[in-house]
């Protein structure tokens, strides 16, 4: 089994996105003018030119949801710059270019921008969190989590695959992840496991969070694909993990191992290590600084 998972040069992410994907767009656009546009009556009809500039450094990522804010208010957007790339920091730099009736600019402009802005963080801080784990010759998964904002988890998974991290289960019904309080309610780990392989069937992985070595063993025997290794941290972590992988060598099973839970950019790199396989993380997208871009309409020339 596997860990590897980076994506390649040049993939299109935006063929993910399912088809009900343009309705959040909708719900985005209720949600910011739910009446009256009053400050658009002002501007009106008059076909402008608007300049996306970046003025903050970071990993761009969004192009799709921008792209369709501006489509459902009939503008049209040429891109400077390709999904993926680094907007530089300390000075503006031009992205795109939005053209469109001056009303309708302004009617998509915030809605964009801070999809924009907060998908691009999100790409920037796990670009960082991917090449700091590379950098220290680990060629394990550094994950994000399902700790995402209600009903804006597409964006935010799709900036972590931007930036090149694995996004992790996307919802409860794509992964089977048993963690403590399933375990507790259930009354053991083997019970958990056996329980749900009568109803997941052989598609679905089933991931068990594990709070020492004598559970991830259970885990393991009970017949776990995925061992969550949480909290645990320096020989403890990478103790249980050896000792995990040296006992069930040729034994049969299969399984990876992750490690989870509190880690930060700057405890990263004492989480991986030879028997890690995954390292997920919440910090990626939780609490990450936004990428600040403007849109700017160009002032008309005087006569």
């Amino acid at each position: 089994m596997s860990a590897e998972s980076d994506l390649q040069p040049g993939q299109n992410l935006a063929h993910l996105l399912p088809p009900s994907w343009k309705g959040d767009v909708q719900r985005w656009f209720a949600e910011d003018t739910p009446s009256f546009d009053w400050a658009g009556f002002v501007v009106g009809e008059e076909e402008q030119e608007a300049i996306l500039w970046g003025k903050s450094g970071g990993i761009l990522a969004g192009v799709p949801f921008f792209d369709e804010v501006f489509k459902q208010v009939d503008c049209k957007v040429e891109w400077l710059m390709e999904e993926g790339s680094v907007v530089p920091p300390n000075t503006k730099t031009k992205v795109a270019i939005v053209t469109g009736k001056a009303r309708q600019l302004l009617l998509g402009e915030r809605v964009a921008l801070n999809t924009l802005a907060r998908c691009s963080g999100i790409a920037t801080v796990s670009r960082r969190f991917r090449d700091l784990a590379r950098a220290e010759g680990w060629k394990g998964v550094v994950a994000g989590t399902r700790k995402t904002t209600p009903g804006f988890r597409l964006v935010e998974k799709y900036g972590m695959m931007v930036g090149g991290v694995d996004p992790h289960r996307h919802d409860l019904s794509s992964m089977v992840m048993l963690k403590d309080n399933h375990i507790w309610a259930t009354g053991s780990i083997t019970a958990a496991v056996q329980t749900v392989r009568r109803v997941a069937g052989f598609s679905l992985l089933v991931n068990v969070e594990c709070q020492n070595l004598a559970e991830a063993d259970e885990a393991i025997a009970a017949g776990a694909n995925i061992v969550m290794l949480d909290n645990l941290v320096g020989e403890e972590l990478h103790g249980a993990a050896r000792e995990l992988k040296k006992k069930w060598k040729g034994q049969g099973r299969e399984f990876l191992i992750e490690t989870s839970g509190g880690i930060v950019e700057g405890s990263l790199t004492a989480r991986v290590g030879p028997d890690i396989d995954i390292l997920s993380t919440s910090a990626v997208h939780q609490s990450c600084p936004h990428v600040d871009f403007s849109l700017k309409i160009q002032p008309k020339k005087k006569s």
